[in-house]
């Protein structure tokens, strides 16, 4: 099965029925197929932005069924140093280098995001990510 990675901004929007871009996110998700993949330091900046005890628990249970996928970055800390180096007029993230460093490990290009940034970042230096929704 096909790999997506996941965002913050579209977990908390699909999340809280409230946010601006919720239906725009969960239409999309409707249509996907794919198998979602995110990372802890996401999925905290995720629980900080959603606020309520409630869309955090919402949040952990999906990591909890498996519908959400965390990937290990312990040996990307390197790679997220140089990314975060490199893109830090952008600026990059802690959140965002890990999701760049793990779709290079993973060879997953395709990115749901809210974010712009992703359109700057690129994937081993040279390849484009392919943003979604």
């Amino acid at each position: 099965m096909k790999r997506l990675l996941v965002d913050t901004g579209p977990l908390v929007a699909i999340l809280d029925a409230g946010d601006a871009s919720h239906a725009r996110c969960t239409e999309f998700m409707t249509r996907e197929r794919s198998r979602l993949v995110t990372t802890w330091p996401v999925v905290a900046e995720a629980m900080y932005l959603l606020g309520t005890l409630a869309g955090q628990i919402a949040l952990l249970a999906r990591i909890e069924s498996g519908a959400l996928e965390i990937a290990d970055i312990l040996d990307r800390v390197s790679r997220m140093t140089s990314l975060m180096t490199k893109y830090q007029d952008v600026p990059m993230d802690f959140a965002d280098a890990s999701q760049v460093a793990v779709a290079e490990r993973e060879g997953v290009d395709t990115i749901f995001t809210l974010d712009d940034d992703f359109r700057v970042y690129r994937l081993g230096g040279r390849r484009a990510f392919h943003v979604v929704p």
